[in-house]
């Protein structure tokens, strides 16, 4: 099967993606904007062709390239598995008449107002929430709602430009801070723990699921500089305690009517019990999340989504023998990185449970943590035990420190 693989090199699970493309036999095209020598060894390496396109903001540009090239090779599939141009392969699919998510089926995905209201009709519970495109609307939206409220970009993904909203005087404060944000969603504040619900689909059919837990939730680490986000890909995902989560992320699958692929849902779990929807995207996880779900299973998800897109079918055994989670850090000060304490303790310690060290070596230049969820280093660790686990997270946020200046 030809693939035509759009942007097969960024972000970073981009290549790990195309390769599992390339690894079911298929024949990948690349789609992207960087030039080839430019482009990850494992992406150029996975890659049967790759078509340059002048910019992904360009449509026009990228119809005629893709047009042009499907009159030398048969494309079979068109595939992307990055937020920002869901939209534009739906847009190839029709053009070249391929089967696939199509552009109504992609746009509830897109759009979290949208989203919601197909949820509202099918009985799910979701936040209270209304969308605007002024400031005027998002004081409305809020006075009906009331506070608290999570204001956040209509087709925005992760926690960026989210803020909650506990008064009328604090939404003053964030309304400038909105003004490139072309449409919000402003929706009630659910107070509760916070969980992801993954899954891998072939045909509408649930063929592998996941269950995330934030420590904390992602719109509080994104507030606070000293949090170290943590991440779990959780081991007993039977547990009665998620049956609500579960059951839920199986009737938004429905709802929506996703067929085959991956997608990533967020949703909140209430003292009481209830599960209330957060969102979901017709896409895998960011952040490293999808390396969770190898570590937790010691399986290659990558390559298993690839089987699911173009067999139909999904073979990976899944054993969660692990809960798998990843932490990151952020260095204090600004500049570059000049020492880093406490690592040589950690893997004293907790060695042996280490999956994953990535951390920003000595003279780099310091992220910016408001725009980047991978901060200035990440360490994965995993554990059969779900208490052993969070304890060696929570180690390492308090006992890793890294410096800059």
């Amino acid at each position: 099967m030809n693939v035509l693989m759009i942007s097969p090199g960024f972000p970073v699970e981009q290549p790990f993606f195309t390769r599992g493309l390339a690894r079911q036999g298929n024949q990948v095209i690349g789609l992207g904007d960087q030039h080839e020598n430019d482009l990850p060894a494992m992406a150029k390496q996975s890659l049967a062709a790759y078509l340059q396109v002048p910019s992904f903001s360009d449509q026009q540009a990228i119809f005629k390239i893709v047009a042009n090239a499907a009159k030398k090779v048969r494309i079979d599939r068109v595939e992307c598995t990055w937020e920002p141009y869901m939209v534009l392969a739906a847009q190839l699919r029709e053009i070249l008449k391929l089967q696939g998510m199509s552009i109504e089926q992609t746009i509830p995905f897109r759009d979290k107002e949208k989203m919601k209201l197909v949820l509202d009709r099918n009985g799910i519970r979701t936040p209270r929430h209304e969308s605007t495109q002024t400031k005027d609307g998002v004081r409305a939206a809020a006075h009906r709602i009331g506070y608290p409220i999570c204001v956040k970009p209509i087709a925005g993904a992760g926690s960026a430009d989210t803020y909650r909203v506990d008064s009328a005087v604090q939404l003053e404060e964030i309304l400038p801070l909105l003004g490139h944000v072309q449409e919000v969603s402003v929706e009630e504040f659910i107070e509760a723990d916070e969980y992801t619900f993954d899954t891998v689909c072939v045909d509408g059919e649930i063929k592998f699921f996941n269950i995330c837990q934030y420590r904390p939730r992602p719109l509080l680490g994104r507030t606070h500089q000293w949090i170290s986000q943590q991440t779990i890909a959780l081991r007993d995902v039977d547990d009665p305690f998620y049956d609500s989560g579960r059951r839920m992320g199986q009737q938004v699958i429905q709802a929506l009517g996703f067929q085959s692929g991956f997608t990533h849902m967020e949703w909140y779990r209430k003292a009481d019990g209830e599960a209330v929807f957060g969102e979901i995207a017709a896409r895998p996880p960011g952040a490293n999340t999808v390396d969770l779900m190898n570590f937790a299973n010691n399986f290659d998800i990558y390559s298993g989504w690839a089987e699911s897109v173009t067999k139909g079918t999904f073979s990976l055994p899944i054993t969660r023998k692990y809960n798998a989670g990843h932490i990151f850090k952020r260095a204090q000060g600004n500049g570059q990185i000049q020492h880093i304490d406490g690592l040589e303790s950690l893997m004293a310690d907790y060695g042996e449970h280490f999956c994953v060290v990535d951390l920003l070596p000595i003279g780099a230049q310091r992220r910016d943590w408001k725009q980047t969820l991978r901060s200035d280093g990440m360490i994965i660790a995993r554990h059969p035990d779900f208490r052993t686990t969070c304890e060696i997270l929570d180690q390492i946020g308090i006992r890793l420190q890294m410096y800059a200046g």
